[in-house]
C-alpha cells in the first residue's frame, strides 16, 4: 500500500500520524493499528510505519490479511456489537475492548464521537503496556478529531490510494 503523505496536511493531521506512528515504534509487539470512524471508515493506519519497521532482514509480520483495511472492518463490527451490548444492558459507554487468541490480541477503545482506535498485537505482546499507550493515544487524540479533521484524513487517504492504483498501472 502507498502510504498517505503528510505533505500540505493541517498540523492537527500531521500530529495524529506522528501519535501513531510513536505508538507503532515505541511498543513491542504492535503488528497493526487503525483509526475507524463512526461509520466504518479508515482514517489512519500504521501501514506506512510499520512496512519500514518490517523491511530489514528476518522481517516478518502477521495481521489481518489486507493490512489495517480489514483491521478496520474488524473493529468497526466489533465496536458496533460493544455499542449493542451496552446499550442492551444499560452499562453506559463502552470504554474499551480486548479480544485475547492463541496467537495474539485486538485491543479496541474508544476515541471521540463514535471513532476507535483498534490495535492487533502479537501473541507475546505485554497487554498492559498497549492498553496503556492505546489510552495515552487516545487522550491525545480525542479533542483534535473533530468532523473536519476526519475529512481531511479520508481524503488524504483516498488520494494515497488513487495514487497507489495509477502506479499499479503504469508499465516498469
Amino acid at each position: 500500500m502507498t502510504a498517505p503523505s503528510t505533505f500540505g496536511l493541517s498540523s492537527e493531521a500531521r500530529n495524529l500520524h506522528w501519535l501513531l506512528t510513536n505508538l507503532v515504534e515505541e511498543v513491542p509487539g504492535i503488528q497493526s493499528v487503525a483509526v475507524v470512524s463512526s461509520d466504518g471508515l479508515l482514517l489512519l493506519s500504521s501501514d506506512e510505519t510499520l512496512a519500514r519497521a518490517r523491511s530489514g532482514p528476518g522481517a516478518q509480520g502477521r495481521g489481518p490479511r489486507g493490512s489495517s483495511a480489514d483491521l478496520a472492518t474488524v473493529v468497526s463490527g466489533i465496536g458496533s456489537l460493544t455499542v449493542g451490548a451496552s446499550k442492551l444492558m444499560d452499562y453506559g459507554p463502552v470504554k474499551h475492548t480486548m479480544v485475547a487468541m492463541d496467537e495474539g490480541s485486538l485491543f479496541v477503545m474508544s476515541i471521540s464521537d463514535g471513532s476507535l482506535l483498534g490495535v492487533h498485537g502479537s501473541a507475546d505482546c505485554d497487554m498492559s503496556v498497549v492498553a496503556y499507550h492505546m489510552a495515552l493515544f487516545v487522550g491525545r487524540a480525542g479533542h483534535v478529531l473533530t468532523p473536519d479533521l476526519r475529512s481531511e484524513l479520508r481524503r488524504n487517504l483516498e488520494t494515497a490510494k488513487g495514487a497507489e492504483h495509477e502506479s499499479a498501472g503504469s508499465p516498469r
